[in-house]
């Protein structure tokens, strides 16, 4: 088994009904949830769309390599209505990342583990330290809870549920 952690997001539609379709989704057909932190309202990084995401992460037990999940994980996102048409920075139902896969470091064209910029974002580190505050980060040799103390984005994290 491997452990995995992800984010989702979620800013267009029922935002808190988008994520937690996912997680069901994710649990079902990728693999275990073992964790599923609180759910944050964040202000948008990186998008022209000003309507705030609700972001959550989760830690997940599964037996698929690192590209069969990235395969799983963006047929969730079809399933839940995501619209990959529509751009990197778009307005979402349903945006999912993978943050970390076990301890490993994998750079391919299709795929960065771990996630290049999640030690620069609070809307993914709050959530992250909520579940996994001592997870090593494989490349920056630093736990998940010093990343947060350290960053330095301003942006709004409150917390939903």
């Amino acid at each position: 088994m491997h452990q995995v952690f992800l984010s989702l997001g979620s800013n267009l539609g029922n935002r808190l009904e988008n994520l937690n379709n996912a997680v069901d989704l994710l649990g079902t057909g990728t693999g275990t949830v073992a964790a599923v932190s609180p759910v944050y309202e964040t202000e948008p990084w990186g998008c022209m769309h000003k309507v705030n995401f609700l972001n959550l992460a989760v830690s997940l037990k599964t037996l698929l390599g690192p590209h069969d999940l990235l395969a799983a994980i963006h047929e969730t996102e079809r399933h839940c209505g995501r619209d990959a048409s529509q751009g990197h920075n778009a307005p979402r139902i349903l945006d999912i990342d993978i943050l970390f896969y076990d301890a490993r470091i994998i750079n391919t064209k299709k795929l960065i583990i771990p996630h290049p910029f999640l030690h620069l974002r609070r809307f993914v580190l709050v959530p992250l330290a909520e579940i996994a505050p001592g997870f090593i980060h494989p490349s920056l040799k630093i736990p998940v809870s010093q990343l947060l103390a350290d960053c330095r984005d301003e942006r709004m994290t409150l917390k939903v549920t």
